[in-house]
């Protein structure tokens, strides 16, 4: 149980996270991941070496610390590591390993003076806290995705059963279950969960649904990323009749039931879970309107298909904009970076409406900029990070 004193001695070390958090994680991730090989896979070595995911899990301690009595003041934070966790399965016994090595990077980092039995109990408890309610909402969740229709439990084996190239850069992947028997449905916006064994190692990902999941499959767009390990194996070796275990879709960040006006905004590969979104949104009335920025056509992937939709669907207005002038793409395209103007014509005119937006973190930075300067309001504009949690302060 969390004391009140121990409330009081967490919030204290809010200075010192804010100014050392960084460090003290990187150091936590490295002794964890070289001393408990068992949670390598959970973790992506791309993200560590960028820093990404260091510089994810400080932000979300120094949150944790700085509304350790208030923790409803996360918001919607504490859903977004439940639905990343669920995805990639972290199990009650990972968080024993998170913990020591947690606290004894706090130890070895901060040093005695400051890191005082004090606060290593108050941090063992505020940990203890802060574990309990993840393992408790998980568990939740693991239940009811393998109590649902077409739902199951861990790993699954799914057949690759299509694969198209969809630009220059990105593939579709199509996955059917080898047992034949129903999938969970997933909701417009989630992503699912992979492991693969490479060269010896296991190592998980999540990717993005681009299809809704009616037709009995999943479907994942992904792009091939210089020295990904993982996109550049799903590229250039996973094969039709290939077997891979997947793991039930997870995610909060999906669309909502809503009569406003939908506008969609992605960049890059970004489009993936905007796909999903823009089909179930056509099959009822409310206005759409689809805006796609990509470096230029040739990496443009999905643009045929929308355009059919848009030719089917009055409702659907939709918008391109590429960074390059490629000297192929049609003469009607915005060339250049989004700007707020180009964005503002592009809106509908009413900006009480529902926005989505995805792509790199300074792409959604500047869209997230320009909503609000044009008036939408900011519950009614919602982004998601393809990679470790962040801010887009």
């Amino acid at each position: 149980m969390l004391s009140a004193q121990d409330r009081a001695i967490v919030k204290s070390t809010v200075p010192l996270l804010e100014s050392g958090g960084e460090a003290l994680i990187t150091h936590f991730y490295r002794m964890m991941l070289s001393e408990y090989p068992q949670v390598r896979p959970l973790f992506n070595q791309a993200h560590q070496a960028s820093g990404d995911q260091p510089r994810a899990l400080a932000n979300g301690v120094l949150m944790y610390a700085r509304h350790i009595d208030q923790l409803d003041q996360l918001g919607d934070l504490v859903a977004k590591i439940i639905n990343k966790h669920v995805a990639l399965q972290i199990l009650p016994e990972h968080y024993p390993i998170v913990g020591a090595c947690l606290l004894r990077a706090i130890s070895e980092v901060l040093g005695s003076e400051i890191a005082t039995p004090e606060v290593m109990s108050a941090w063992g408890a505020a940990y203890g806290q802060l574990a309990d309610i993840l393992i408790g909402a998980e568990a939740a969740i693991y239940d009811e995705k393998a109590q649902a229709p077409g739902g199951w439990r861990g790993a699954r084996p799914f057949t690759l059963v299509k694969r198209v190239e969809e630009s220059a850069e990105i593939t579709s992947f199509y996955f059917a279950p080898v047992d034949n028997g129903p999938i969970l449905a997933a909701a417009p916006g989630q992503y699912i969960g992979m492991t693969l064994v490479l060269d010896g190692e296991e190592v998980r990902r999540n990717y993005s649904l681009s299809a809704l999941s009616d037709a009995g499959q999943y479907r994942i767009s992904v792009k091939r990323e210089a020295g990904g390990r993982v996109s550049n194996y799903l590229h250039d070796q996973l094969q039709v009749g290939a077997t891979i275990d997947l793991f039930p879709p997870a995610g909060e960040f999906t669309l909502a039931a809503s009569d406003k006006p939908l506008v969609l905004i992605s960049g890059g590969v970004g489009i993936t879970p905007t796909l999903p979104m823009l089909e179930a949104a056509l099959a009822t009335e409310r206005p759409v309107h689809f805006i796609h920025c990509a470096r230029n056509g040739g990496v443009h992937a999905f643009r045929d298909w929308v355009d059919g939709l848009a030719a089917k669907h009055p409702q659907l207005k939709r918008f391109y904009c590429y960074a390059e002038d490629d000297g192929v793409s049609p003469a009607g395209d915005t060339v250049g970076l989004l700007s707020q103007e180009q964005l503002a014509a592009w809106l509908p005119a009413q900006r009480d409406l529902d926005a989505y937006f995805l792509g790199p973190k300074g792409f959604m930075a500047a869209i997230k900029r320009h909503l609000k300067a044009l008036g939408v309001p900011e519950k009614q504009s919602r982004y998601e990070f393809f990679g470790p949690a962040a801010t887009l302060e």
